[in-house]
């Protein structure tokens, strides 16, 4: 969303009164034990070689795993996912706007991709392990010599038929807004002539929860985590918008404006503003 007014009224953080929010959690917090005590063990074992190489259908077991266990945690926080649209089943570059760490939840249970995420995030207790074990390329922000690596390792994964997912705009906000989107980030696709394709987000009914979803002031990973099990169940709408083949724009910069462009106008929002480099 931008910052102009939205259509749809935004939903106050930490939505509910006291009672139903503890009663959600008295439910919810043994599914979220269950879920990492024995549905991720499960997952991770099933995602072992060989067998995790196998291929179910159109896809590997290992990665159907990912989606499996992304789209049970979704539900334990009592998000119900509705995809719009079809992901580009060849390697791609996938981006999104960014609004909180459910993000990558959120597009892993509807498809397999290594996420180009902040350092910091290695840290974080077991989101920071699973992160590493879903392929996420770790970029040191603020650092060229970083961000240069991390292009070269999204290029070798998109020319080896692995798709990699990123937030252009280089961070989360407060679920008003879309950001500028950074326009070096896409070099990888253009120099590998892979498709890019825009996602959005959009959190609640018609992108209403953005807002809650998104980090409050000063809250941290686990205070968002924890506020989060206590919400109401809310949908969560995966836009996959129409692919942006790189012959077709006139380099990086144009593809991260038209990008920008169909997300913002997905989210019910106003034209994007230039790209940055």
């Amino acid at each position: 969303m931008t910052s102009q007014p939205s259509p749809v009224p935004p939903e106050t953080p930490a939505s509910g009164d006291g009672l139903v929010r503890a009663w959600r959690y008295l439910y919810r917090v043994p599914f979220l034990l269950w879920h990492l005590a024995v549905d991720l063990p499960v997952t991770l074992l099933l995602m072992m070689r060989p067998w995790g190489a196998m291929r179910i259908g159109d896809s590997r077991l290992d990665h159907r795993m990912v989606r499996a266990w992304s789209s049970g945690l979704l539900r334990v926080f009592g998000m119900r996912v509705a995809r719009i649209g079809e992901p580009v089943p060849e390697a791609t570059l996938f981006v999104a706007n960014h609004v909180s760490w459910v993000d990558i939840v959120t597009l892993h249970s509807q498809r397999m991709m290594g996420f180009v995420a902040k350092r910091e995030i290695a840290g974080w207790p077991l989101v920071g392990w699973l992160a590493t074990r879903g392929e996420t390329i770790f970029h040191q922000r603020g650092s060229t010599e970083s961000l240069g690596g991390v292009l070269q390792v999204m290029l070798a994964r998109l020319r080896s038929g692995h798709s990699v997912g990123v937030f252009p705009e280089g961070r989360t906000r407060d679920g008003r807004e879309v950001g500028p989107f950074h326009a070096r980030i896409f070099l990888a696709a253009v120099e590998a002539g892979a498709p890019v394709q825009p996602v959005a987000l959009r959190y609640g009914s018609e992108g209403s929860a953005q807002t809650v979803v998104a980090f409050q002031p000063k809250e941290n990973f686990l205070a968002n985590f924890i506020r989060l099990i206590g919400e109401p169940a809310r949908p969560v709408e995966v836009v996959f918008l129409p692919p942006i083949v790189p012959g077709d724009a006139e380099g990086r910069r144009r593809i991260a404006e038209l990008a920008r462009a169909r997300i913002v106008a997905a989210l019910g929002g106003e034209p994007a503003p230039a790209a940055r480099a």
